[in-house]
């Protein structure tokens, strides 16, 4: 008895998916809800599991292959369909033989560089590092700070021709030794040592770190299509730069209180929620009250219509190895602290672990990315429609600054900084309007009143 498994569907909108990977292969077993196959939408990267038990029979679309919403992937049997078996492995053949034809193309450029790259250079480094000059300068140095006493100014005058001769020579500046001759008379031995010492010095120059080169991508110098979620992600994003009109406001923040808040409650919110506290539940809670002051920023433009969302839906980026994902908070201006935070750890590790629900990147009214996650101190993040803003946080930085104290007096401190870089559409939105959401946004991160709202 067997039973075709077709293509399920994945989202109210997705009409066809494309096969990435086939998780099985003609002649294996596969358990109920195991996962058979990889498929990849416009919307999400997902598993297809097995509805039933069985052994694979035929398996009827190929990797790479897109077919539509309904159709048939593979067939399922009890095993005893010994004909059938035979007639599905050759088609089968094709995408687990292609699989390794294309692993030697990506490793061949790597093996060589390896080897040349990372062991060369270590080879003549080691000795200097590891040997005894690194640790012979140590007792001669000891005697350094007899330069700076008294006794080495007045005893210039106890020097010998031999001596003072000697040290023209050699390029010794009698003034900076200390001599171990009677009354602190400079001898010729004194210089000796002195002359040796700069040799010394650079021996023990090498014991400071070596670079070494990181190690190369495996794809430079090779070639591969693009995946289907990147095909959409750069349909989209073109769309967007050629469809709407789209520039970037950009103010300073300082959120040294929110900074002080996090290390005072880090503790008790660990023991609480199970994950750290960071800045960014702070950012998307002032950017959903401030949503809701300013809807121009949380709508969307519907032909001659401006429709006003009643919720402020906001998606945030993931950065994962296909490619960029925005999972969607649900009405965040209603969240505290700590449900935010929970929220974003849950969605950024199921989008990461491709466990997300299709429904769960739809929805999103206002964007929010982290630009500073690797260190940037700010950007101009791309709109994606059919939203009309997106919020970037830059790196959080501590820097002095010109602070005024309540008495109006001005004093340069050491502050916790960030740019808040807000692209939008100026078909709907003018710089004015951007503005006065920003200087929300920076008035609250900047007063801090969090307490009430933290969860704990």
């Amino acid at each position: 008895m067997s039973e075709s498994v077709v293509l399920p569907a994945l989202g109210e909108s997705v009409t066809e998916g494309t096969v990435t990977r086939w998780l099985k292969k003609v002649g294996d077993s596969v358990a109920v809800d195991e996962p058979l196959v990889e498929v990849s939408t416009d919307k999400v990267d997902t598993e297809i599991p097995s509805p039933v038990a069985g052994v694979i029979e035929q398996i009827l679309v190929q990797e790479d292959e897109t077919v539509q919403v309904g159709a048939v992937l593979v067939v399922i049997g009890d095993g005893s369909g010994s004909a059938a078996a035979p007639v599905a492995d050759s088609p089968a053949a094709a995408p687990v033989a292609a699989e390794p034809v294309v692993a030697p193309v990506v490793a061949a450029p790597v093996a060589p560089p390896v080897a040349p790259v990372v062991a060369a250079p270590v080879a003549p480094v080691v000795p200097p590092v590891v040997a005894a000059p690194v640790v012979a300068p140590v007792a001669p140095v000891a005697p350094a700070p007899a330069v700076t006493t008294p006794s080495v100014t007045s005893d210039a005058g106890y020097v010998t021709p031999l001596v003072r001769k000697l040290a023209n020579e050699t390029g010794i500046d009698l003034t900076q030794i200390a001599g171990t001759g009677v009354g602190g008379r400079i001898r010729k031995d004194d210089v000796l040592a002195a002359q040796s010492a700069p040799t010394q010095a650079v021996q023990a120059a090498p014991s400071a770190p070596i670079h070494t080169p990181a190690e190369a991508s495996p794809l430079r110098g090779t070639t591969a299509p693009m995946s289907r979620l990147r095909k959409v992600l750069a349909e989209r994003a073109v769309a967007s730069m050629v469809s709407t009109a789209q520039l970037t406001t950009v103010v300073e923040v300082d959120v040294t209180k929110i900074a002080l808040l996090r290390q005072r409650v880090q503790a008790d919110f660990v023991a609480k929620s199970g994950g750290k506290l960071n800045f960014m539940p702070f950012f998307a809670l002032a950017a959903a009250e401030a949503l809701r002051v300013h809807p121009k920023l949380n709508a969307t433009i519907d032909g001659d219509n401006i429709v006003y969302h009643g919720t402020e839906n906001i998606s945030f980026a993931v950065d994962t190895e296909k490619g960029l994902l925005t999972p969607v908070i649900r009405d965040a201006a209603s969240l505290n602290i700590m449900q935010t935070a929970q929220q974003i750890a849950d969605l950024a590790g199921r989008t990461r672990a491709n466990q997300l629900k299709p429904d769960e990147l739809g929805g999103g009214t206002f964007t929010l990315t982290n630009t500073g996650s690797r260190g940037a101190l700010f950007d101009t993040p791309v709109v994606f429609l059919p939203q009309v803003a997106i919020l970037g946080t830059g790196v959080v930085t501590k820097r002095p600054v010109v602070v005024t104290d309540s008495n109006g007096q001005d004093a340069i401190a050491i502050r916790s900084m960030v740019y808040l870089a807000l692209s939008y559409d100026h078909r709907l939105v003018d710089g004015a309007d951007a503005s006065r959401f920003l200087v929300d946004v920076k008035t609250r991160l900047e007063e801090a009143n969090f307490e009430g709202l933290l969860g704990l």
